[in-house]
């Protein structure tokens, strides 16, 4: 079965990796939201709201760049679009349970409130 468009997006985030940090951005719970809509020709425009680990972290705009030009080299993408911002700042709870496994962290508590994109 092939991949849903939202889930083809997802496993090209998880190509895109902080420069500083061996976790892809994905699973450090980087991307905050992406909205998927129809373009032109059956092709998608694609709009990813991203924050960093670190307000400091100069390069954002190389992470941003990395994602735009992955998805616009896939057969399904017309224009991709990324921002970055620190509403709310990114903490540690976060990441996945991948990352937290990859890095050393236990997993956050119960009640931490999760991110999702839906």
């Amino acid at each position: 079965m092939s991949l849903s468009i939202d889930e083809h997006v997802i496993e090209i985030l998880k190509q895109c990796y902080d420069p500083e940090i061996p976790i892809d951005l994905w699973n450090l719970g980087l991307i905050y939201h992406i909205e998927i809509k129809d373009a032109e020709n059956d092709l998608k425009n694609i709009h990813i709201i991203m924050s960093l680990t670190t307000p400091g972290c100069h390069m954002g705009e190389s992470m941003a760049n990395d994602i735009k030009t992955k998805l616009e080299a896939t057969n399904f993408v017309n224009e991709a679009k990324v921002d970055i911002t620190f509403d709310p700042p990114w903490t540690p709870e976060l990441m996945t349970d991948v990352a937290r496994e990859k890095l050393g962290f236990s997993k956050p508590p119960e009640n931490q409130v999760q991110t999702s994109w839906e």
